[in-house]
């Protein structure tokens, strides 16, 4: 199976870095994207700010295959998500040329000639990739290995404070986004709410609360399911990324100022339709009335559908990788950094098959995106059988100075053993940096 490709699934920032690994390491690689352009879910959310400096979102392989062409790294700054993708991503992608197929969706991941029941001869098979293009024609391409690095996010989480829709929330689809917005000033002079504890929650209340000052009338509520909003504001002096931390200190002002409403122990039940607005309510049957529009910005979770007939170990609860999930997991970790992870943590029952990147994280809100440029370095040198390259740690992380998830969770005080806030995903919209 030499002669076949990698494939590598998403042309995102760990999908490009991982092509730019195995470029260099002399590697047939196909990219296969399914958005018209590289970095189509970044380019969604052009218009937010990562908390992350530009030495942080640029990868090592990526900036050596850069390099040859002018294109120079850049010091210092924060880009929004839009000059990322110009500044970095989009070169990157052009420097892969047509290793990258655009505008292709991947629809399943299999062995050749067998399912997932089938044991004999399984590991000797190379994969199929079924893919379906923009024109409805169906292909299948075979590979060797194959790394996912197709993210979370087309599969955003509900408003449903356990997980499924609330009651009502698909018939008030029309009233309800799931990303941070980009214009906010229709808006003006109604009632907004955000559902959500993380930064693109954060986000969207600092937008909404600069409508609220220009525009008379505009009311903005903050809904939080904690029982207590210790773990909102940001890593404080401990946070060694100042632009998170300064995020939290916008937020805990816009609160205490009085122009945003904090409601915490919110859990939503159910959405209901009258007149010109909603009425969400709550499980303990409180009740946030005329509403005109809600942002559910509660994260987002991995789509396994296309790999069901693989072999894959997921933890149960958070649905990351298993091999990694003890050490990501917000129920036990509530302090410091996420450390690496590389091929051995990432490994699954499936032979030279990698998920990488927010994917391998699940609903873990604790990704950044110089955790996924040190697991695809140390995939592909395990792909290409470099296993003393694979098993190095190369990764340095600022230390996050705040609490993740732990602690009671309908708690009206925050437990905590720094200053509190969410660790939340690194490069990429559910929480940028």
């Amino acid at each position: 199976m030499s002669e076949l490709p990698v494939v590598v699934i998403g042309a995102g920032p760990q999908g490009l870095a991982a092509a730019a690994h195995l470029v260099e390491r002399g590697e047939h690689v196909v990219v296969v994207e399914r958005g018209n352009t590289p970095a189509a879910a970044v380019s969604e959310w052009g218009h937010v700010r990562l908390f992350s400096a530009w030495p942080e979102l640029t990868d090592a392989a990526a900036r050596r295959l850069l390099e040859p062409t002018g294109w120079t790294a850049r010091t210092a700054g924060y880009p929004t998500g839009t000059e990322w993708v110009r500044g970095y991503l989009a070169p990157l992608a052009d420097a892969l040329g047509e290793r990258i197929r655009y505008a292709t969706t991947v629809t399943g991941i299999a062995r050749q000639g067998r399912d997932k029941v089938v044991d004999g001869g399984r590991k000797s098979q190379p994969f199929v990739v079924h893919t379906v293009d923009g024109d409805g024609r169906e292909a299948r391409l075979l590979a060797r290995a194959v790394v996912d690095a197709s993210g979370t996010w087309n599969l955003p989480n509900p408003a449903g404070a356990d997980g499924f829709p609330a009651l009502g929330e698909a018939a008030a689809s029309g009233r309800i986004s799931y990303r941070i917005p980009t214009d906010v000033s229709e808006l003006a002079g109604r009632h907004v709410v955000v559902v959500g504890a993380g930064h693109s929650a954060t986000h969207a209340v600092l937008r909404l609360s600069e409508l609220a000052r220009r525009a008379p009338g505009t009311r903005v509520t903050w809904l939080l399911r904690r029982g207590s909003a210790a773990n909102v504001f940001g890593g404080g002096i401990g946070d060694e990324l100042p632009e998170r931390a300064a995020l939290g200190s916008r937020a805990r002002k816009v609160i205490d100022e009085g122009v945003v409403e904090l409601v915490t122990g919110f859990r939503v039940a159910e959405f209901r339709q009258g007149g010109d607005g909603l009425t969400i309510v709550a499980e303990d049957g409180r009740e946030v009335t005329d509403v005109g529009h809600v942002f559910a910005l509660t994260g987002f979770r991995p789509d396994t559908g296309m790999l069901r007939e693989l072999r894959i170990d997921l933890d149960p609860a958070l649905e990351a990788v298993a091999g990694i999930a003890s050490e990501i997991d917000p129920n036990i970790h509530s302090c410091g950094s996420v450390g690496a992870t590389g091929a051995r943590e990432l490994a699954q029952p499936e032979p030279e098959f990698f998920i990488v990147g927010a994917k391998s994280y699940g609903r873990a809100p604790t990704f950044l995106a110089l955790t996924g440029y040190e697991q695809v370095r140390s995939v592909a040198a395990h792909l290409v059988g470099d296993h003393e390259a694979a098993a190095r740690n190369e990764l340095s992380l600022p230390d996050t100075g705040v609490c993740g998830g732990a602690g009671g969770f309908d708690n009206s005080a925050g437990s905590c053993c720094a200053a509190p806030a969410t660790i939340q995903i690194g490069a990429r919209p559910a929480a940028v940096g």
